[in-house]
Order: structure tokens, then C-alpha cells, then sequence
């Protein structure tokens, strides 16, 4: 591989919070090493439209805390093409970059290992996404902000449900993956939690909800993945209201607010420590790999196995959820 002199930083696909904690560690890391950093507006769709801006220290100074991303973001349907990203490579060839750090979730990676396979430039994702779902990573930037804003969403949802005996199904987002649903709905105490992973037979809910009812409990939650095989929450609610119909039922879906607002503690760590081994990885003279942590220790991966691998969720803690409700 050829030495790296200037890499362009970009953020792709669904933004989550911490996205600029690791937009502000590739810029310094970079500065660090004396290499010149380029910042790509709108994802892919800035490649092809050489909507480009140069970064330094002060470019990133005071976003560690902010939600979104300064980059911003957007989809590409041009950049899924080949032409598409000819023009890309001939924008990164006319700003002379050497290298791409890219900052999303499976979409974004799928793009990055393409524009590698077929351009002469070095590429390392780093994992951005809410839904914890990229294969060689115990965590992704995003998650654990997620996972706190729909607890604490959850817990002001139990208190009503509790003052007016009322059945909740809360649906959290996880089309393919069921990560937030499963550890909300524990740290919420929900009754039920309903998954992508899982077979969801409607007629089981049913009889789980009666048995909460036997015992007397005067409200119940249940979480419900968005990608759950039932339909939703919405759907859920149809199937269910004919024989709870004694019973106040509650949807709420809490959607986009799981994207948004500060980053935790945890995310800004794990972004500034991502973001750096970005850095790092390419001056070793890695390309088409993804960092990540696994068991507290930055790891190097393939970048195609991030997306192309089922990243499973935790039977154990699966378990625990129903022992626990």
C-alpha cells in the first residue's frame, strides 16, 4: 500500500449519537501524525458531488457532546451504481486522498468495501449505528445512548401504565435486530419482550399476558422490536384487543428520539477510541477492515464480514428476560 498522506472522513446512512466523538478523534489522530483530513458533506452522496471541506483542530473542537453529526448524512441511491462511484473516485483523485474512514452501520459498509474493490484507495469503517448489529464488535457507536433514552422513556411510560391499569406495547427500533428491545426490556422490567431473532407466536403472547394478569399486576408492558414478526406494535395491538378488550391498551413507538440527543459517557469513549484505531490501522497499512471493541480491547475485522455476518444477540441474557418477567 502506498503511503497515506491525506484521508477523507465520512459519516453515512442512520446518524448516531457519538458519530462526532469519532469524526473529532479521526481529525486529531490524523493532525497527530502530521496527515492531512478532509471532511466528505453527506456521506457518499458528497463524494459524488465533491462536497468537501478541509478539517483541523479547530473543526472539531466542542462537538464531543453533540448529538447527530456536523458531517451530515444521507443516502445514495447514485453511489450504489458504478458510474457513481467513478465520479467519486475521480473527485478523491482530484483532492488527493489517499484513504477513506467511514462512519455507519451495514449500508455505509457495503458502499466502502465496493469503492475498495474497484478503486485504489484505502478504506476502514468504523461502527455507527444504534442498532449494535455490525458482525465483529461487541458495541457500536450509538448504542448505549439508545438503549438509555428508551429506558428512560420506558420508565415514564410504566408510571402511567401503573396509574391507569393500562396494557403498554412499546415498539423500539430493530428492523433486523433485536438488540435494544432485548436490554431495554430488561432494564425496563418489562413483561414480554418481542424480538427479530425469535418466532413470535401471537396466540403464546396471549396466554403470557394472562398469566401476568392472574397474579394480579395491575398494568404491563410489553417492548416490541420494529422488525418483530408480528408487524409491530400496531399490529400486536389488532391482534390483541379482541381478548384484552377489559383492559386500557396503550402503542407507543418511540422511534426517532433513539437517534437522537448527547452521546453518553460510554459512546464518547468508545467513539474516541474507534476513531483513533482508525487512524492507526491505516498508517499499519490495513485496508478493508473495520474496528471495534471486543472484550474492552480494539479489534481488527473484515470489513465484509461486518455486514455480510448475522451478529447474534445474547441467549443468556434472552433467558434471563424470561425468568425475570
Amino acid at each position: 500500500m502506498k503511503n497515506i498522506k491525506t484521508i477523507a472522513v465520512l459519516t453515512s446512512g442512520g446518524d448516531s449519537p457519538g458519530m462526532n466523538a469519532a469524526v473529532r478523534a479521526v481529525v486529531r489522530t490524523a493532525l497527530h501524525h502530521d496527515l492531512r483530513t478532509v471532511g466528505v458533506r453527506y456521506g457518499y452522496r458528497g463524494l459524488i458531488e465533491n462536497d468537501m471541506v478541509e478539517m483541523n483542530q479547530t473543526s472539531v473542537s466542542n462537538i464531543i457532546q453533540q448529538g447527530g453529526t456536523i458531517l451530515k448524512s444521507a443516502r445514495s441511491a447514485e453511489f450504489k451504481t458504478e458510474e457513481g462511484r467513478q465520479k467519486a473516485y475521480k473527485h478523491l483523485k482530484e483532492n488527493d486522498i489517499d484513504a477513506i474512514v467511514a462512519i455507519g452501520g451495514d449500508g455505509t459498509f457495503q458502499g466502502l468495501t465496493k469503492i475498495s474493490e474497484e478503486c485504489d484507495v484505502a478504506v476502514v469503517g468504523v461502527p455507527g449505528t444504534i442498532d449494535n448489529d455490525l458482525f465483529g464488535t461487541d458495541e457500536t457507536i450509538g448504542y448505549d445512548t439508545a438503549l438509555n433514552t428508551a429506558m428512560e422513556a420506558i420508565d415514564k411510560i410504566r408510571d402511567t401504565a401503573d396509574a391507569h391499569d393500562r396494557l403498554f406495547l412499546v415498539e423500539v427500533m430493530g428492523r433486523d435486530a433485536g438488540f435494544i428491545a432485548l436490554e431495554t426490556g430488561i432494564a425496563g422490567g418489562a413483561e414480554l419482550i418481542l424480538l427479530p431473532e425469535t418466532l413470535t407466536d401471537v396466540e403464546d403472547v396471549k396466554e403470557r399476558l394472562r398469566e401476568v394478569f392472574r397474579i394480579q399486576r395491575r398494568s404491563s408492558l410489553v417492548v416490541v422490536a420494529e422488525g418483530d414478526e408480528t408487524g409491530g406494535a400496531y399490529k400486536l395491538s389488532e391482534d390483541l384487543k379482541g381478548d384484552f378488550s377489559q383492559y386500557e391498551m396503550r402503542v407507543c413507538i418511540l422511534g426517532h428520539i433513539q437517534r437522537g440527543g448527547a452521546p453518553t459517557a460510554r459512546d464518547r469513549v468508545l467513539a474516541s477510541r474507534l476513531g483513533s484505531a482508525a487512524i492507526q490501522a491505516l498508517i499499519d497499512g490495513h485496508s478493508n477492515v473495520m474496528v471495534g471493541v471486543v472484550d474492552s480491547n480494539v479489534k481488527i475485522s473484515s470489513l465484509k464480514n461486518a455486514w455480510t455476518k448475522k451478529k447474534p444477540i445474547n441467549y443468556e441474557i434472552l433467558e434471563l428476560a424470561n425468568i425475570l418477567r
